[in-house]
């Protein structure tokens, strides 16, 4: 991890971040009340794994197409970490 001062191979070769999410990943939906760099840099520094961050679009029961963020971790326990933590990150700043 980079707050430990080791060099994580999948991010030397720029291999921690995903353009797609894979099928096995575990996924965390939420709506987004930060900059997206505060929660980007929180996964950077903290995790180690392979992840893939980006909008998650459906359909409501309305019929209207809405989108969430949606971060996505190929290990299931650091989806749970950062699950956990989420609200503490993702709090209302007026620093926009």
């Amino acid at each position: 991890m980079l707050k430990y001062g080791e060099a994580n191979p999948l991010t030397v070769f720029g291999l921690r971040k995903l353009e797609h999410c894979p099928p096995h990943f575990t996924k965390v939906e939420f709506d987004l009340r930060v900059q997206e760099k505060l929660i980007l840099d929180w996964i950077w520094t903290n995790l180690s794994g392979r992840f893939w961050y980006d909008d998650l679009y459906y359909t409501s029961e309305a019929g209207n197409t809405e989108f969430r963020k949606c971060a996505a971790f190929e290990i299931p326990g650091e989806a749970s970490m950062f699950a956990l933590i989420l609200d503490t990150i993702n709090t209302f700043s007026s620093d926009w």
